[in-house]
């Protein structure tokens, strides 16, 4: 494990976040890694979910060209995922719509 893994699984079980308003997003490369797009935003999402905290923020899955990632949810993304390496020119726009 790394030390993010640490903090993930050791110190945020113990942190009191219940209740709060939690929205998750990721940066990867769908191309070179489309079996496993983006899939720490969905341990992310996971984690913080069980901790008890109000998940907002789902975006589409359309345009994205991945095989699978563990940040999907009932055929959406449980945050905002951005492809700066393969669409990077969408990120400004997917931005700006996630936080409207």
């Amino acid at each position: 494990g790394t030390e993010w893994d640490s903090w993930l699984y050791s110190t945020l079980p113990n942190i009191d976040v219940s209740g709060k308003n939690v929205a998750v997003f990721g940066v990867g490369d769908q191309a070179s890694y489309s079996e496993y797009y983006c899939d720490a935003a969905g341990e992310l999402y996971d984690l913080f979910e069980a901790a008890g905290c109000k998940m907002m923020g789902f975006t589409s899955t359309d345009g994205y060209e991945h095989d699978s990632s563990k940040a999907e949810r009932d055929g959406k993304f449980v945050g905002l995922m951005c492809d700066e390496d393969n669409q990077d020119d969408m990120s400004d726009d997917r931005a700006k719509a996630w936080v409207e």
